[in-house]
C-alpha cells in the first residue's frame, strides 16, 4: 500500500520540528543556526522518507541527524574561535554595561562551555535529556544504547557537570 509522500512529511514535520529544534538549539544555542541545521536535516529526512516505516521512526532518524549536524557545527565553531583568538588575541565575550544582564549570560555561558567540555557521550545524553524533554526510552533508541546506559550516562554527565561549575564559582 502506497503512502502519500506529502501527508507523511507533514505528520513527520508536525511532531518531530519541535523536539528536534529544541535538542539542536541547546548544542548550537543559536536560534538562527538551529533552524538551518533542522532546515538541512529535513531536506536530508525528505530524500529518503520512504525508507522510514513511520513517524516515531523518522524522528528518531532526525534526532540523530539533527544532532550529529549540531555537533558537528559546534565543533567548526570552536575551532574556528580559537584560531581567530589566537590570530586577534581577542577574548570570548565582549563587557557589557547593564550588570544582571551580564551576570545571566555569564552563567548561560559557563553552563554551556562546561556542557560543551563534556566527552560527546555524556554531552549528548544530557542535551536529548534536558534539553530535548526526552525520556530514557527514546534516547536510547536515538543512540542505540540500553536505557541502563542512559541512565549511567545521564547520571555522569550531571556529575561531572556538578563539579566543572562548581570549580567555576557559577
Amino acid at each position: 500500500m502506497a503512502r502519500d509522500g506529502q501527508t507523511f512529511f507533514t505528520k513527520v514535520y508536525d511532531h518531530a520540528f519541535p523536539v528536534v529544534f529544541r535538542v539542536v538549539f541547546r548544542i548550537v544555542n543559536s536560534a538562527e543556526v538551529a533552524e538551518e541545521i533542522c532546515h538541512d536535516a529535513f531536506i536530508r529526512f525528505h530524500q529518503r522518507a520512504d525508507q522510514l516505516p513511520d513517524v516515531d521512526q523518522a524522528t528518531y532518524w532526525l534526532l540523530r541527524v539533527g544532532k550529529n549536524l549540531a555537533f558537528n557545527h559546534s565543533k567548526r565553531q570552536s575551532r574556528e574561535r580559537s584560531a581567530y583568538e589566537k590570530i586577534y588575541h581577542e577574548p570570548k565575550s565582549a563587557p557589557e554595561t547593564a550588570e544582571r544582564p551580564l551576570l545571566r549570560r555569564e552563567a548561560a555561558e559557563a553552563v554551556q562551555s562546561a556542557l560543551n567540555g563534556l566527552p560527546k557521550n555524556l554531552r549528548e545524553v544530557l542535551v536529548l535529556k534536558e534539553y530535548g524533554d526526552l525520556d530514557y526510552q527514546e534516547i536510547a533508541k536515538i543512540l542505540g544504547i540500553s536505557v541502563g546506559n542512559v541512565k549511567v550516562r545521564a547520571h555522569r554527565a550531571r556529575t561531572r557537570l556538578a563539579v566543572v561549575l562548581e570549580e567555576k564559582g557559577v
